[in-house]
C-alpha cells in the first residue's frame, strides 16, 4: 500500500512539472490563429496578435520572419 502511495506521489509531481513546462495552452479552433497569409489576389501576411503585416510573402513563406519577433517582442515589452 505504501508503495502504491508513493507511486501516485511520483506521478502527480510529475504531471505538475510537466504542466508547469508546458504553460497555458488555448483551444485550437476558428479565430485563434496567430498569422494569416493571403496569396491572391494579393500577397499579404498579417499577425493577428500585433498586427504587424508584410507584404512580400514569398520572403515570409522562405523564413524570414525578423519583422513578426520583433513586432511580438516590442509587444511583450510593453506588457
Amino acid at each position: 500500500m505504501l508503495k502504491s502511495k508513493l507511486a501516485e506521489i511520483r506521478e502527480r509531481e510529475k504531471l505538475e512539472k510537466i504542466e508547469d513546462i508546458q504553460g497555458n495552452k488555448t483551444n485550437i479552433e476558428w479565430g485563434a490563429q496567430i498569422r494569416s497569409y493571403v496569396f491572391m489576389p494579393y500577397t499579404l501576411a498579417k499577425d493577428t496578435r500585433t498586427g504587424y503585416e508584410e507584404g512580400n510573402i514569398q520572403a515570409v513563406m522562405d523564413g524570414h520572419i525578423d519583422g513578426f519577433i520583433n513586432a511580438y517582442l516590442k509587444m511583450n515589452a510593453k506588457l
